[in-house]
């Protein structure tokens, strides 16, 4: 059975309650639009130990610029409650509106150095918006496993980097990216895209495969795997914010030859879609269907 909660102490009493009970709380938090990305993560925290899972669901309005898609994103509450009620989901925490965000809040929790390239340049004071929301979720729901997946790759390294900072007692997790049978990346932002731009957006994974393929070939200049990655996203994409090489773990700037591991990074633009990928090379599989 599936409790849907709304009210932060709801989500709280239920973690601590578990706890008490001698089982392991996973916490697995969304935007919801749930689709088997998300599912895989409940997996993960199971795989890690979890017989208690609380997913959250809350469209995070700090997390989104004026020029976001804040008012069109999916919400399919019925629906992401119905996906965890069959995946066995123990709770599900939908905040009411402004639970988590009550007249007068002021607190911001901001991480620097891994939120300050990708993502950080193209999205000013999103991580900031993540971080803040995600640092309530964990202080609500207590000691956990928390499960992030890998798509959000940046996101994953930056609330590592939150719990380590602040010793938070949460195990933060990545989890791999789940794909579509053709290889794209499970998004809750897929939806929004017409035949033909689902079409076109498989230059994304096109790109890292070409890549993958180089790097794995012995190929170690920086510019030529860059080259091959962007190649396809540049002729079927409309906007291309980066297509970049970091270290990944910190993800500061790779130089010009790579060394054992390097994460690439995309994101690009369809229309009024947005899409990121990436891949860690001499980490990952070749990016295919599946995981």
């Amino acid at each position: 059975m599936t409790a849907l909660v709304h009210e932060p102490r709801a989500l709280r009493d239920a973690c601590d309650e578990a706890r008490a009970a001698g089982r392991r709380v996973g916490l697995v938090p969304t935007m919801g639009a749930l689709h088997a990305g998300h599912l895989s993560l409940i997996e993960v925290a199971r795989d890690r130990g979890a017989d208690f899972v609380a997913l959250t669901v809350f469209v995070n309005p700090l997390q989104f610029a004026p020029t976001d898609d804040f008012d069109r994103y999916p919400r399919t509450l019925d629906g992401d409650v119905a996906a965890c009620r069959e995946a066995g989901v123990d709770l599900v925490f939908a905040p009411a509106d402004g639970a988590m965000y009550p007249p007068g809040f002021s607190t911001e929790v901001r991480v620097g150095g891994v939120t300050s390239m990708l993502e950080g340049v193209h999205r000013p004071g999103h991580f900031d918006g993540v971080t803040t929301v995600v640092t309530k979720l964990l202080n609500l729901a207590g000691p956990c496993v928390a499960v992030f997946g890998r798509k959000d790759y940046q996101q994953w390294r930056t609330l590592s980097r939150l719990a380590r900072d602040l010793d938070l007692p949460v195990d933060v997790v990545g989890a791999p990216i789940v794909r579509e049978a053709d290889g794209l990346a499970l998004s809750s932002r897929n939806r929004y895209l017409s035949s033909a731009e689902r079409g076109r957006a498989l230059a994304l994974v096109e790109g890292l495969r070409s890549a993958w393929d180089a790097f794995e070939g012995g190929e170690r200049d920086a510019t030529a795997v860059l080259a091959c990655a962007r190649a396809p996203v540049e002729a079927r994409f409309d906007a291309i914010d980066y297509v970049a090489v970091a270290d990944p773990d910190d993800l500061s700037p790779a130089g010009a030859t790579l060394g054992d591991r390097a994460l690439l990074a995309v994101a690009a633009h369809l229309g009024e879609t947005r899409l990121i990928d990436n891949v860690v090379l001499g980490e990952d599989p070749r990016p295919g269907a599946g995981r």
